[in-house]
């Protein structure tokens, strides 16, 4: 079965085609680091992350680029506001970045290209648009001029008489016409910045991802993504810019994540909602925030709240459980035979997971087919007896889908400590005694600490709660 997906471009979903049979070129925009990321920017390091990594799953080999802006006006204001040198302050976030992302199970790039890494691609980038007659200099500025690219607004379905309604020439600004856009920005005094052919300065947000697709990918790629409000203008532009100079269609499919919303409001700095990644997982584990992502598709609109959050910790817990129960169960029995209908309900379970991914990578669908997988399993669990391969083919077939998404479908491997340990063998020995207000006391105490028991034929259980 192909794989399909919804092209932005299209308005409509498209079989996926790569430009070469068995490789995929993608280019995710990454985030401008001037602080730690938001739940915001977490949403497509996931979702494309999983997309990634579902497209490895099915065979393709996947160049994966993915770039950091460490120079814009929020980072330099950042560095101002903290007393930091741009450089210092960029790098500190990088780090940041990869440790919050690494912790929600994001794979790194194959490259992660950096803005100030990528000057002089960016400037020469620059100078064959000016020389193609698609760009212009304003007293040490460069604007891309837009009417000159007939296609303009192809992308977010705009016509150029619509957008310059809304249009207007801030107060500074050179530019010709109220739609054009800069690509290189005149240095304000004290300022960082390069040298150039229009003097001191630096590049404007949009032609960065331009050029860093060019150099590292070409001219033409498969898959372009990121988050919903980055069609129009930064998807937009990038459109204009590439395909202006290269005269190529710049991305055969463009993915759009969507928005997300914390209870029900949009986020924002102003309405005090705005939620750092860095600090949700010191309350929360990353792994249910990465599950509870993956919960909806990935274009669908998401709210985000702490008992959403709560749920998905939850759902994810049934999953251990089920995985925990046909372990020990594993452990414990003899083989009776193959019961071919029962691995045969698996396979169609994994065909199942396949055909929902391979239809525009839903793994909102995709996880309910694994909790239908689950279901069938703890059915199984209630016959009288079982089959060790039927019981290996749940925990194989679990695991798969498991790792396809990148969420632990086992719990970690605990170790009591010394003082659990010696408590849960007074119970044992209170129950050999008869003794049971001391062993329901002991029970309760664990219970307290998060310790849940369960008592079975072969001997006492345990996990956390």
């Amino acid at each position: 079965m192909a794989i399909k997906l919804y092209n932005t471009l299209a308005r409509k979903k498209e079989e996926l085609k790569p430009l070469q049979d068995g490789k995929v070129t993608m280019y995710v925009c990454g985030p401008t680091v001037y602080n730690y990321i938001h739940i915001g920017n977490a949403r497509p390091a996931i979702v494309f992350d999983m997309i990634r990594k579902y497209l490895e799953y099915r065979g393709y080999h996947v160049h994966f680029i993915s770039n950091f802006t460490d120079v814009d006006d929020k980072i330099i204001n950042a560095a101002k506001e903290l007393k930091e040198e741009v450089p210092v302050l960029a790098e500190r976030f990088i780090e940041a970045y990869f440790e919050d992302t690494g912790a929600l199970g994001v794979k790194k790039a194959d490259i992660h290209p950096r803005v100030t890494e990528t000057m002089p691609d960016i400037i020469s980038f620059i100078k064959a648009l000016m020389e193609k007659g698609y760009a212009y200099e304003a007293e040490g500025d460069v604007y891309f001029e837009t009417k000159s690219f007939k296609e303009y607004g192809k992308l977010s379905s705009q016509s150029i008489n619509d957008l310059q309604m809304g249009a207007r020439i801030e107060i500074g600004e050179k530019k010709k016409d109220p739609l054009d856009f800069v690509l290189w920005k005149k240095a304000k005094e004290g300022e960082i910045s390069w040298d150039s052919p229009w003097g001191k300065g630096r590049p404007g947000w949009h032609i960065e991802c331009s050029a860093m697709v060019k150099k590292y990918l070409g001219d033409t790629i498969d898959i372009h993504a990121g988050g919903q409000d980055l069609a129009f203008p930064h998807h937009e532009n990038e459109i204009a810019q590439s395909e202006a100079l290269n005269n190529k269609q710049m991305a055969k499919y463009w993915l759009h994540n969507g928005y997300i919303q914390i209870n029900n409001e949009k986020m924002s700095k102003s309405l005090g909602n705005f939620v750092l990644v860095h600090d949700i997982i010191q309350k929360h584990r990353p792994e249910v925030i990465r599950f509870f992502m993956l919960q909806s598709h990935y274009r669908s609109p998401l709210n985000f709240s702490e008992e959403l959050l709560e749920s998905a910790k939850s759902s994810l817990e049934r999953i251990h459980t089920t995985t925990n129960n046909l372990k020990h169960r594993f452990n414990e029995s003899a083989d009776f035979g193959e019961e071919s209908d029962w691995i045969d309900t698996v396979r169609q379970h994994k065909e199942a997971f396949i055909r929902e991914m391979d239809d525009d990578f839903n793994s909102a669908n995709g996880i309910s087919v694994l909790f239908d997988l689950v279901k069938d399993a703890n059915r199984y669990l209630q016959k009288n007896h079982s089959s060790k391969r039927v019981m290996q083919t749940f925990l194989d077939v679990i695991r798969e889908i498991g790792g396809v998404l990148d969420i632990p479908v086992e719990a970690e491997e605990e170790i009591l400590d010394e003082e659990i340990e010696r408590l849960i063998e007074e119970r044992n020995q209170a129950r050999k005694e008869r003794n049971f207000a001391r062993a329901d006391e002991i029970r309760d105490s664990l219970k307290e600490q998060g310790i849940i028991l369960e008592d079975t034929s072969q001997g006492t259980r345990w996990k956390r709660e």
